[in-house]
């Protein structure tokens, strides 16, 4: 589905932020994998940088749109001449409104890769009427926040469903999932994570503000669920629980979409295979959190990993991801996977153009302002980013009673 406004545009596709780490992988897979056919463009405030970029793809005619993240009324052009624009502009909070507002304005669809709870929460509350309006789809968190765990809870449920022979779940459903990944991460993420853990108040009232104003589902329950740290059999490791915005992303899906069951709950936990590395693991984040509310300690944070610089190509193809789901409805119960390579860059450059060009060209439900890539995109994503390379499948499955665990 194309809006009104958007479906004569210059551009099905433009990138914002094409010089950065991220943006550069992206620009990369687009050059490679956009189907023939396919009007796209890079954008950012360098030309110079731009055209770098372009000639690096040995794509000469690619085109070039010079616009500044604060430049508002640049920004307002970019998203008059697209259908669909891509962010790699981070950390969100500081430089990714303007684009949000303009997109919203001009009935242009969005994607980014933010993890960033504040600056979504922040969107919606500002933007998502606007959006409605003009038809724009706003999509936040379309990288490894959170494209595998939306994405994966929407599969778990649908295998839920098939071995139940329904279409829609009309029980009780519980999911939990555990993530396991071996990479590294850019100076823009760390910065985005800095960001993040800096406001916690703010974060709280634009959470606040959100909840204020978004509907909820008539009829049905969502819940999220936060057990503290345990051995897991499903998982096989020892788990605890993710500060990500994942499951706040999960539990509005299933607020919008009625396979999920009237009564949903889902837990979301990193999974480790050694106690002291989890313990580790908590001290670290708990750390750095409390680092980034004192100023001085945060630059000093903010120096570690300078922005703009990431894994090489090297230690990108030395990483992988697994997300492993745990499903129960009724009386069965299944264990699912998705599972990719390099999860912060490759792999995100993958999921961020995928669901871009998804909203382009494929057949989707009618959705408008701010969406989750499974309310917006569903099954037609997960048979994109399957194409591309990216696995979900279905591990085992038992009556939800009997003893043991899945057969892997």
């Amino acid at each position: 589905m194309v809006s009104e406004r958007a479906a004569e545009r210059a551009y099905d596709v433009v990138l914002f932020g094409a010089t950065g780490f991220t943006g550069g992988l992206t620009a990369e897979y687009l050059a490679a994998h956009a189907p023939e056919g396919c009007r796209w463009a890079v954008a950012g405030r360098n030309r110079a940088k731009l055209e770098a970029v372009r000639e690096r793809l040995g794509l000469p005619e690619l085109p070039v749109l010079v616009a500044d993240s604060a430049d508002a009324a640049a920004l307002g052009e970019v998203a008059r001449s697209a259908r669909v624009v891509i962010s790699t502009v981070g950390p969100y909070q500081k430089y990714g409104e303007p684009l949000v507002a303009a997109c919203a304005e001009a009935g242009t669809d969005y994607v980014d890769l933010t993890g960033e709870p504040e600056f979504v929460d922040a969107m919606y509350t500002r933007y998502h009427p606007r959006a409605v309006a003009s038809g724009a789809r706003l999509l936040h968190a379309c990288g490894f926040d959170s494209v595998p765990h939306d994405l994966g809870v929407l599969y778990t449920v649908g295998e839920l469903a098939r071995a139940a022979g329904r279409e829609e779940l009309d029980g009780p459903v519980t999911v939990e999932g555990y993530v396991r990944a071996a990479a590294t991460f850019s100076g823009g993420t760390f910065a985005s994570a800095l960001t993040a853990f800096s406001r916690p108040v703010q974060t709280g009232r634009a959470a606040k503000a959100r909840r204020a104003v978004e509907e909820r589902p008539v009829g049905r329950k969502v819940h999220g669920v936060m057990v503290g740290p345990r051995w897991s059999k499903d998982a096989r490791a020892w788990v605890v629980p993710m500060p990500a915005i994942d499951q706040q992303v999960i539990l509005r899906s299933a607020a919008a979409l009625p396979q999920y069951g009237p009564d949903f709950r889902y837990g979301h936990y990193a999974a480790v295979k050694r106690l002291p590395i989890a313990v580790a693991g908590i001290l670290g984040v708990t750390g750095i959190a409390l680092g980034a509310q004192i100023p001085p300690l945060r630059r000093g944070l903010e120096g570690l990993r300078p922005s703009g610089a990431g894994p090489d190509a090297e230690q990108r193809a030395r990483s992988w991801f697994t997300v492993r789901f745990s499903g129960v409805a009724g009386d069965r119960r299944i264990w699912t996977e998705v599972s990719g390579g390099d999860p912060g860059y490759g792999e995100t450059a993958k999921m961020l153009a995928e669901t871009a060009l998804c909203l382009a060209y494929d057949d989707l439900p009618k959705t408008a302002g701010q969406q989750t890539t499974a309310a917006a995109c569903g099954t037609a994503l997960i048979d994109r980013l399957r194409a591309a390379g990216i696995t979900f499948r279905t591990l085992g499955a038992r009556p939800s009673e009997a003893p043991g665990r899945y057969v892997g």
